[in-house]
């Protein structure tokens, strides 16, 4: 018998054997059934023999060192191909090292699925002692889209084909699915066992918005003299990116990407008023979310970014929100038109409402933001154009730049502090989702997880900037880079510290918080476990170590070395894809 079959077990007495399946057979033949080939997680009891099997089985197993790092690359797996994301854990502290990325993944809309195993439900609901004892359930539920335990044997098929539905039908986000340890070795039947397994038909189904609200949005829309498109990475989710495109074109609107819809259409597009953000935010009269959230990263939709005098006024906007949860619209502030639908019916829809008639905005409006953008390129071009010694961000980004316009189909990961709120400014992207970054949390450590699963599901090269503070969040997961030997390039933007290295504890006793080691090698720990280590002080020495790791697709980390004042306590979050010049 293979190693991937299913065990037969002979009744005693019996002329003629029975075919039995057990819970492990079940749970892998059950997600490969639906497509889900790959499972993001770390061993251990009660689900060592589960990865082993799911390997034999010819399912990608991909291990961790941390359960944490490995939701993280479940999660954005699940946004890069629509499909959950597959983590799995041991259960209690491995189940609560998941349980952070399960409730990012939540609160960002990517689908996945967190498994853990679990002790017995009536030696927790004694609390009697077992090993690992936690009601994991009660535990996920506030964080989960949905929570599922089987029992079972038998209803393994149903609780999977659950968990799929709920993470990606409607609002995608993620899902636990307990699987206490008894469960796996249960054995039933295997001609019942398949019979009860589900391939789930249509998880995601198509949400048509209503024709009036449509016809409403495009009487508000036509009413407009400042009109703004503002993208977010729902709209990169949603991968209609040629209905987006046309619509954008077609209307003549200036748009504004969030962090991860950046390559929608490129940043360098005519129509990007990214340079100019924020001029056309308190200007514009009607602005049309698609796929983004009037949330912290916009200012709630209110203060002086959108016009407003203090930071509760509106500043008097009008809005078309595109979303297909209706609990979204007046979250913040009062959505006149929305669109309650997947964002790919509503944007086709918007489009054959074109037909009745279309006048672009006025030469005056996109006259107004062009010279906006134009000075503000000019400021950061000079920007960009300084060569200080030791660099800045600036001028080493300026080298990551030129590299992402050469290798536009690489994967860009994106996290820190200043690194990020740097990197989204100065770096464009040409493709959609080519950038993934810390998403609505603005969370740290999610870099070597993203990393892995960028690799893993899109077979390609992977460049990733840290700030050197983030990357300490899930470093070790190199050795995950190196064992796995993917095309994964990690530079670290290294100034000795949170921010900047400069502080000082007033004491004199210990270092300051925000302090790391002056002069921390982190090329070395990629090179301990077999990687390409290099370590970076200037612009050409960066530029030369990422082509090189680019050509070779080594795993490579560069420890580019920049000056430790260089950067600012974070205060320009809430700025994402800030003008060129922060003041227009």
């Amino acid at each position: 018998m293979g190693t991937n079959e299913a065990p037969v077990i002979a009744a005693a007495g019996d002329a003629q054997t029975t075919e039995m399946i057990d819970g492990f057979h079940l749970v892998i033949e059950a997600l490969k059934l639906n497509g889900l080939n790959t499972i993001y997680g770390l061993p251990g009891i009660p689900i060592t023999d589960l990865t082993r099997k799911a390997q034999a089985a010819n399912m990608r197993m991909i291990a961790f060192r941390h359960e944490q790092n490995a939701g993280y690359a479940a999660s954005i797996a699940g946004f890069v191909t629509k499909q959950p994301g597959i983590c799995l854990t041991v259960s209690a502290p491995g189940f609560l090292n998941g349980l952070n990325a399960l409730a990012h993944a939540t609160v960002n809309c990517f689908p996945m699925i967190l498994i853990s195993g679990s002790s017995e439900r009536e030696i927790v609901d004694l609390q009697q002692g077992d090993y690992e004892e936690m009601d994991q359930l009660a535990v996920a539920k506030p964080v989960a889209k949905a929570a599922f335990r089987v029992l079972h044997a038998e209803d393994i098929g149903v609780g999977i084909a659950r968990a799929i539905r709920a993470a990606v039908s409607g609002r995608p986000g993620g899902v636990y699915l307990d699987l206490p340890a008894k469960l796996f070795a249960q054995s039933m039947p295997a001609a019942a066992g398949r019979a009860s397994l589900i391939k789930v038909v249509d998880p995601a189904p198509a949400q048509i918005p209503a024709p009036d609200a449509i016809a409403r949005a495009m009487d508000l829309l036509k009413s407009a003299k400042k009109p703004l498109i503002l993208l977010g990475k729902g709209a990169a989710y949603a991968q209609c990116d040629a209905d987006i495109r046309e619509l954008v074109e077609k209307t003549g609107i200036p748009y504004l990407p969030m962090s991860m819809a950046k390559g929608l259409l490129p940043d360098t597009h005519e129509q990007c008023a990214s340079a100019a953000r924020s001029y056309v935010l308190p200007e514009a009269d009607v602005v049309v979310l698609i796929g983004a959230r009037l949330n912290w990263l916009l200012s709630h939709g209110k203060g002086k970014t959108w016009g407003g005098k203090g930071h509760k006024d509106w500043g008097g906007q009008k809005f078309i929100q595109i979303d297909i949860s209706p609990q979204e619209a007046d979250s913040n502030v009062r959505i006149d038109a929305p669109l309650v639908g997947d964002i790919g019916s509503c944007v086709s829809a918007l489009l054959a409402g074109m037909k009745s008639g279309w006048t672009k905005p006025s030469a005056e409006w996109i006259g107004a933001i062009n010279d906006k953008k134009t000075k503000n390129v000019a400021k950061m071009a000079e920007t960009l154009a300084k060569d200080p010694s030791p660099m800045n961000f600036h001028s080493a980004l300026n080298v990551v730049r030129d590299i992402v316009k050469a290798n536009p189909d690489a994967m860009l990961v994106n996290e820190g502090a200043n690194a990020l709120d740097f990197t989204r400014s100065i770096v464009d992207l040409y493709k959609p989702r080519k950038r993934i970054d810390v998403g609505t949390w603005g969370i740290m450590g999610v870099g070597m997880g993203y990393c892995v699963a960028a690799a893993v599901e899109t077979g390609g090269q992977v460049i990733a900037i840290e700030g050197d503070s983030a990357f300490g969040f899930s470093g070790m997961e190199v050795e995950t880079i190196c064992r796995y030997n993917l095309p994964v390039c990690i530079v670290i933007m290294n100034n000795n510290g949170v921010y900047k290295g400069t502080d000082v504890d007033p004491t004199g006793r210990d270092p300051a918080p925000t302090v790391f080691v002056k002069g921390a090698r982190y090329d070395k720990l990629m090179e301990a476990f077999g990687g390409v280590g290099v370590h970076a002080t200037t612009p050409a020495e960066l530029r030369k170590a990422m082509e090189e790791a680019i050509r070779s697709k080594k795993p490579t980390l560069i420890n580019a070395v920049i000056d430790e004042t260089a950067g600012t306590e974070s205060g320009r979050i809430t700025s994402l894809n800030p003008s060129a010049a922060k003041k227009n």
